[in-house]
């Protein structure tokens, strides 16, 4: 990164992407997430310091262990996914596009891991262009 940002810039930043965050360090352990309170898959706050796979659902356990395994590894960088889940108080499901980001420090070494998070369900209904400032 290109410059700095104060600690108030960065956790206003992580509150406005439009998408879901949670970062472990390289031990596996949660360290953070952001949108708390929106957040599509909740979790309490209990969850930061522990290792992820106290985190994850049983079914879907051992495929978080080989992304992470083959991130750890070198052999992978990213995996990408997406469901069809029901919100709470949405009628119809939802598209959630789920990205698992290696993240690596400047000499490439593994230092953790961002699972990225974003409901793409109106994201997929864009067609056509609309300019900046556009108020169509």
């Amino acid at each position: 990164m290109i410059g700095s940002l104060p600690k108030d810039i960065i956790e206003a930043l992580f509150e406005t992407i439009p998408m879901e965050v949670s970062v472990l360090d390289k031990n596996d352990n949660v360290l953070a997430w952001n949108k708390h309170e929106t957040r599509i898959f909740k979790r309490p706050e209990s969850v930061v310091g522990r290792d992820v796979r106290k985190c994850h659902p049983k079914k879907s356990l051992d495929k978080v262990e080989k992304i992470i395994g083959e991130m750890k590894a070198g052999k992978r960088e990213k995996a990408t996914f997406w469901i069809d889940l029901c919100l709470e108080g949405k009628k119809d499901p939802h598209k959630i596009f789920i990205q698992y980001l290696a993240l690596r420090n400047n000499e490439g070494k593994y230092v953790g891991c961002l699972e990225a998070t974003q409901d793409i369900t109106d994201i997929q209904k864009i067609s056509g262009e609309k300019r900046l400032l556009d108020m169509k």
